[in-house]
Formats: structure tokens, C-alpha cells, sequence
């Protein structure tokens, strides 16, 4: 095999391994695999033909068709169900606070656990959906989710909730997600970004469904049976999942799970601070707007399920648009440090917010902010690594040391909500002064790559 027909293999593999990366994460990996592989044929006219794999009888990506737009639809319920799910906490934050004795740290952990689930399970189920086991792992996976939400549904003490939310509902998340994303991904090259990023949007679909349920539901018939309802959505949502979810490719091998070089690369380094630190305070806001919104402005606990669906809803424009605009013109972590540094800005202009008016405005520009940082981060990795073969390898690490950030950062906010008896100016300062330091992280692993060269595409 040549080296050019290797290369195409390598990106068309890392593509598939990583199709997304976090909630609303996905374009711009895409399109930096399809740019490569363009690129090589246009080089050498001979592969134009040549298979994207080097297995025996198995056809090109179809790039289209029932089966391969299923696996868009089946994508899209598996991201409502795990990112939109989670990025659903603050509702279920502002129901725990009033009815279990725990401080607002404690009640974070539920949430920041789940999240570290799902991206640190995740490095885990990518590997097993490589061996072939996808749709037995994601049967697990929404075998897990189910119980979880069921028994969400009976918790009456913190330690229930925290066993059945946070950490059964969250591994069971992390099975389901990658695999399900990254069979979208073996279906498709020309419209692999928009097939990829409409099932990103799912995190929207799911941050507008499962609040307005719980908030809703529940001065009607209760917290518990509002749940369950909620589990009788995800219920069909995992059905019509399990019925959709087709693997296309044969068995394959997974790279190492440590590329140790890496952590000799400065650049690297410093991007993998940023982004640590980007997670660290990122889920911040969208556990807290609603607490925010009634104990600081006397907004209805049913009027500020509003700000949460808002903050959510912005995913569905903007997870496409910024994944290409980032890959074709300007560059991923290029893109990505003003988003970076908008959301450290905004965290600061939150301190300043004193009516319900000045806070919709607060959630309509965060959502957009901090949708496209999400969006951005799995472009950034290739523009960091000269080394096709790596790429898989070191987003897996990104995830899994990044999968601290949530899992902390929420509790620290509650922990500075606490001690300063329940003010909240000092976990917007922690919250915004991490982010601008974030983004300086950012800025100094793009200068170590290009120097002060501002024109340079990265």
C-alpha cells in the first residue's frame, strides 16, 4: 500500500473514531478528514477509485440512503439522551435544593459526575465500537440509562439520587454516546459534516424536551411520576435507537490509549490546560441560571426553565455553521479563542445582571458562546498533531482528562455559592477569570505553533 493510500486510510479511521466530542461537538474533524482526503486523490489521480479501507469486501460510505440517514435519525436520539439529558441538570438541580438537606456543592456532584461519565466512558466505548460490539454496547448502555431514570424517579435520599442519576445514568450515557456517533460517520464523506452535526443538534432537542417535562409535570402530578414519564420518552427515543443502528464496517484495531509523546509537546500541553479549564467552568452556568433566576430575581421556578431551554436551544444553528466556517477559512483553535475568551466575558457581564430582561440576554449570547467553544474542540486536535496516526489516540486523552473538569467544576461553584452565603459574585469571578485564562492557554499553544504569524490557519 502507498503512502498516499495509507494516509487516506489513517484519516478516514480517525473520522470515524471521533466523529464527535462533547455536546454539539463535530463539524470540523469532519471536514479536516474530507480536506486530506481530497487532497491526496487530487495528488494522485490513481486513488481516486481506491477503497477508504484496506478490509476486503467492503463498499465505499454510501453517502446517503434510508439506512445511512437512520443512523442520522438513531444519532440524534442518542445525543438528546445523553447531551441533552445533561445539559437538562439545572432543572433537576433546582427540584433537589428545596426537597433534600444537601448544600449546593453536594447537589452539583450529581450532575458534574454524570458528565464525567459520559466523557471518560467514552474512551472505553469507542474502543469495544473499533472490536465490533457497538450495538451490543449500546444496548448496554440504554439498558443502564433506563435504570437509572427509573430509579431517579424512587430516590428520596442524596446518596439514591447520586447512585442512580449521577453515576448509572452517566456510564450509561458514556456506552451509548461514541458508538452511535461514530457509525455516522462509516455512512458518509460529502455530506459527512451536515449528517454528523445534524445529529449533534440532538443536545438541543433533548436541553428543550426533558426540562420542559420535569417543570411542567411536576406541580401537576409530582416529581417522581414526571420522571417516569421522562423515562417513558427515553424509552421509545432508545427503541427507535436500537431499531435504526446499523454497524456498516467490520471489526478493527484500536490505537494505543497513550501516546506519551505527547505530553513533551508544549503546544499540546498547553491546549489540553485551556480546554481543562474551558470544561472546569463551562457547565457553570447552565446548572445555575435557573437557581440564579428565581433566588436572585424572583423568577417562577416555571418561568426559569425557560432560561435553560434557551441557553440549549442556540446548539441547532450553531453547531454546523462554526465547524465550517472554523475548517475553511480561518481554523479551528483560531475560532476557538475568541469563543473561549467571549464566555470568560460573559461570565463577568453576568455579575452585572440585576433584572430578567438583562439575564434572556445573558442566556442568548452564552448559549451562542459556549456552544461554539463545544462545537470547536475536536478540530483543534489535528491542527495540534502532524501525525495522522495519533489523532485518535489524542483526543481519547483530551477526553479523558478534560472528563475531570465537569465532574469538579460545578462543585467548586456551589462550594464559592456557600461560603459566601448563597452570593454568587464570587463563582462568576472564579468562573470568568478561568476562562480568559483559558483562552491565554489557548493563545500560547497557537503561538508556540506559529510564532506571531496572525495570518496562519490553525
Amino acid at each position: 500500500m502507498s503512502k498516499s493510500q495509507s494516509n487516506i486510510l489513517q484519516v478516514v479511521g480517525v473520522a470515524a473514531y471521533v466523529g464527535s466530542d462533547g455536546p454539539g461537538q463535530s463539524g470540523a474533524i469532519m471536514l479536516k478528514a474530507i480536506d486530506t482526503v481530497n487532497r491526496e486523490k487530487k495528488n494522485n489521480p490513481q486513488l481516486i477509485n481506491a477503497p477508504v479501507s484496506d478490509t476486503s469486501g467492503v463498499l465505499p460510505p454510501p453517502d446517503g440512503g434510508l439506512h445511512a440517514w437512520a443512523q442520522v435519525v438513531s444519532g440524534h436520539f442518542v445525543v438528546a439522551l445523553t447531551w441533552g439529558y445533561a445539559a437538562s441538570f439545572g432543572v433537576f438541580r433546582n427540584h433537589y435544593k428545596s426537597t433534600i438537606p444537601q448544600t449546593p456543592s453536594d447537589i452539583s456532584w450529581i450532575g458534574g459526575v454524570q458528565v464525567f461519565c459520559i466523557y471518560f466512558i467514552s474512551t472505553l466505548s469507542g474502543r469495544a465500537t473499533d472490536a465490533g460490539m457497538a450495538r451490543l454496547v449500546v444496548g448496554v448502555g440504554a439498558a443502564l440509562l433506563l435504570l437509572g431514570t427509573f430509579m431517579t424517579s424512587l430516590a428520596t435520599k442524596y446518596w439514591q439520587i447520586f447512585l442512580a442519576q449521577g453515576i448509572c445514568t452517566g456510564i450509561g450515557q458514556g456506552l451509548m454516546w461514541l458508538p452511535s456517533i461514530t457509525l455516522i460517520s462509516t455512512y458518509f464523506v460529502r455530506l459527512r459534516v451536515f449528517a454528523v452535526t445534524a445529529a449533534a443538534t440532538g443536545t438541543s432537542t433533548g436541553g428543550m424536551i426533558f426540562p420542559a417535562m420535569i417543570q411542567h409535570l411536576t406541580p401537576k402530578i409530582g416529581f417522581p411520576w414526571a420522571v417516569r414519564c421522562m423515562g417513558f420518552v427515553v424509552l421509545f427515543m432508545v427503541i427507535v435507537t436500537l431499531a435504526l443502528l446499523r454497524p456498516r464496517l467490520p471489526p478493527r484495531k484500536s490505537g494505543p490509549l497513550v501516546e506519551w509523546g505527547a505530553f513533551k509537546e508544549p503546544a499540546y500541553m498547553l491546549f489540553i490546560f485551556g480546554v481543562f479549564l474551558l470544561y472546569w467552568t463551562l457547565y457553570f452556568a447552565f446548572f445555575y441560571i435557573q437557581v440564579y433566576a428565581t433566588e436572585e430575581l424572583g423568577l417562577s421556578e416555571e418561568a426559569g426553565v425557560n432560561l435553560i431551554i434557551v441557553t440549549n436551544a442556540l446548539g441547532i444553528p450553531i453547531c454546523p455553521a462554526f465547524g465550517y466556517l472554523a475548517d475553511r477559512y480561518i481554523g479551528p483553535l483560531n475560532c476557538l479563542i475568541p469563543w473561549v475568551a467571549l464566555c470568560g466575558i460573559l461570565m463577568f457581564c453576568w455579575a452585572a445582571v440585576h433584572t430578567v430582561a438583562e439575564l434572556y440576554v445573558f442566556a442568548v449570547f452564552y448559549g451562542l458562546a459556549s456552544a461554539a467553544a463545544m462545537d470547536l474542540f475536536a478540530g483543534t486536535v489535528p491542527s495540534l498533531t502532524k501525525d495522522l496516526d495519533k489523532i485518535g489516540t489524542r483526543v481519547g486523552m483530551a477526553l479523558s482528562i478534560m472528563s475531570v473538569g465537569p465532574l469538579t467544576g460545578p462543585s467548586v461553584a456551589g462550594a464559592l455559592i456557600a461560603r459566601t452565603g448563597g452570593g454568587y459574585l464570587a463563582s462568576q469571578m472564579w468562573a470568568g477569570a478561568t476562562l480568559i485564562v483559558a483562552a491565554l492557554a489557548l493563545v500560547g499553544a497557537r503561538f508556540i505553533i506559529s510564532g506571531p504569524h496572525l495570518q496562519a490557519k490553525l
